[in-house]
């Protein structure tokens, strides 16, 4: 541990001030067992060393009352060049994010490695969704999951060498060599992309057929992005299938490392490209729980109703595509009609339309532009015709709902364990959105209900979606009609950029706003994470502060990662044409899959 670093707080002197989950691990396991780590995200985060943590994990998962049934989220930290230690000395850390709903509480378990090969048992049969989790970890830091059924790259292409997360190894393209494709290099990334059934388990035939191996993707429209899936088929049956990620990964996380806390906002656009401001929201939530900035009511405000807007503009997209998967060709072109229409409104207030990388660390750009109120007016006035016209037209179509009901279903105990997360897991009847369970940014100040389903199937999540729309117009109305006057930013030394205004009132003051814009602020050592309920599900930053200009490490959990994985659960026995039903009922896009 570092001299000048405070000692982690064992907060146990106190134990009425003590979570009820680490009252409960602490009756257990004793106290001695676990670290306790302070946060800025009160999140109980405890360490517990590696001969004790999968039975740690397993007594959250299946001990507890009110269990922690779903794991959020695994990753792991290089640890080697941090000055300011937050626990135990390690090199490495894994860390699981366990989330119940019963208790609409969260809890992290890190467990501290050593070594230059760390290693650490598997969980994927605790959780079956830990399986892809591990295999990223092993992937972008080495770290390897002992008893894994087939750990190997997920993310990087199999003849990758390194693993890109570890702090000794380059973040810039001018770091390396130039990059050569000859001949020889060429036909060994062609022999690494070619699928072997026998390393995922999979019989080329029985005594007396063979299967057929189908390559859906990676460049297929039903496929929806950059995405490849290889099914196993016994005629038209899919009797097994593998998803195959990683065709857009662009190394977000390790790009937080190199960019200042500030710098970093637009890159957050770009994770899940249809998401526009919703992408910036958690991240500058986290950001300002670091620093401790409280920003005004207006901003608050500001921030809700245009990352509403965003989740219309792709659930708008989603809906007309899933209705074209069926074969239907007609209400896309309506639906980007209505979707330009929002997109007018997104670019007359932020100037941009689809990434607009418009909040800042402690407020928005700019303030609203004069006229906003009228062009927000006349959309919210709009939408909600159009909605019931499609609800009309295609939703209840007989076609598509053929197509669709009872097709592609799972229940919230599969969602659960798989980790799906919003619509996907609403539309089994699961009343959990992060808005209403946990508001973050004013959110408990708005009236709206939560759309579910019952049957967890491709027809249930889409209807879902249609009604999320129409409740985002109904909190939309509401930012308009009691829009808070005051600043649209903070008034804090750590905003960034600091207010126009008070950068020419003497030198100081400049150079206070010229360090802020050009190397960003410093953000004080420790860790924050904020959670909350995108386009597509979850999504959540998890930050950790080194006391610099820049995110010693940023990990990005993103929902649409989680509901590809459990594609083989869900449709493993049935036929093609399910497949690409519940492909357009999961409304994934590629970039919040790979980052």
């Amino acid at each position: 541990m570092a001299d000048d670093a405070p000692a982690p707080l064992n907060p146990a002197t106190a134990p009425g001030t003590l979570p009820e989950v680490v009252r409960e691990l602490y009756a257990r396991f004793g106290e001695n067992a676990f670290t306790f780590q302070p946060t800025k995200d009160d999140v109980p985060t405890l360490w517990t060393p590696k001969e004790r943590f999968a039975e740690v994990l397993a007594f959250l998962k299946n001990g507890v009352p009110r269990p922690y049934k779903m794991l959020l989220d695994l990753s792991a930290v290089d640890e080697r060049l941090r000055r300011n230690r937050l626990g135990p000395s390690a090199d490495f850390t894994v860390f699981y994010h366990l989330l119940s709903i019963d208790r609409n509480s969260d809890v992290r378990i890190k467990v501290a490695l050593s070594g230059d090969a760390p290693s650490i048992p598997s969980i994927h049969k605790l959780w079956a969704n830990a399986n892809w989790y591990e295999r990223e970890a092993w992937d972008l830091f080495g770290i390897v999951f002992e008893g894994h059924p087939n750990l190997q790259r997920i993310l990087l292409p199999r003849t990758w060498k390194g693993h890109p997360l570890r702090k000794d190894y380059p973040a810039r393209a001018t770091e390396f060599d130039p990059f050569m494709l000859d001949a020889a290099k060429q036909d060994l990334e062609q022999e690494g992309l070619k699928f072997k059934p026998e390393e995922w388990g999979m019989k080329r035939s029985t005594s007396d057929h063979d299967f057929m191996f189908l390559n859906l993707g990676p460049n297929h429209p039903s496929a929806h992005g950059a995405f490849r899936i290889v099914l196993q088929l016994d005629g038209e049956e899919i009797v097994d299938c593998v998803p195959d990620i990683g065709y857009h990964h662009r190394g977000a996380e390790k790009m937080a490392e190199r960019q200042s806390w500030h710098t970093f906002i637009p890159y957050t656009d770009r994770i899940d490209y249809l998401g526009g401001v919703m992408n910036n929201l958690p991240y500058v939530l986290a950001v300002e729980k670091l620093a401790g900035i409280t920003v005004p009511d207006r901003v608050k405000t500001i921030r809700v109703m245009m990352a509403e807007f965003f989740r219309i503009t792709s659930h708008l997209l989603f809906l007309g595509t899933y209705i074209q998967d069926v074969g239907a060709m007609t209400p896309i072109f309506f639906m980007f009609t209505d979707r330009m229409k929002a997109y007018d409104v997104i670019e007359a207030i932020t100037g941009f339309r689809m990434h607009p990388a418009w909040y800042r660390i402690g407020g928005v750009a700019h303030d609203l532009p004069r006229g906003w109120d009228k062009l927000v007016r006349d959309f919210v006035e709009w939408l909600p015709k159009r909605l019931d016209e499609y609800e009309k037209a295609a939703m209840k179509n007989g076609i598509l709902r053929a197509r669709t009901i009872h097709v592609a279903e799972y229940n919230t105990a599969e969602a659960i364990e798989w980790g799906a997360t919003g619509a996907g897991l609403r539309a089994t009847g699961c009343d959990y959105d992060l808005r209403k369970a946990r508001p973050y940014s004013g959110y408990e100040n708005f009236e709206f209900e939560v759309p579910l389903g019952k049957n967890g199937d491709a027809y249930d999540r889409g209807m879902v979606r249609l009604e999320e729309m129409r409740q985002s117009v109904r909190i939309i109305k509401q930012c308009l009609d009691h829009m808070p006057a005051g600043p649209y930013k903070a008034d804090h030394p750590l905003t960034c950029p600091p207010p126009k205004e008070r950068t020419l009132q003497d030198i100081e003051t400049l150079i206070t706003h010229f360090l802020g814009v050009s190397w960003g602020p410093v953000m004080p050592p420790g860790e924050s994470s904020q959670l909350i309920e995108a386009t597509k599900g979850i999504n959540s930053y998890y930050l950790s502060s080194d006391g610099s200009t820049t995110s010693y490490r940023t990990r990005i959990r993103t929902p649409s990662f989680a509901h590809l994985q459990m594609i083989p659960h869900i449709i493993n026995g049935s036929m093609i044409p399910d497949l690409i039903m519940l492909l357009a009922s999961i409304d994934f896009v590629m970039a919040d899959v790979d980052r």
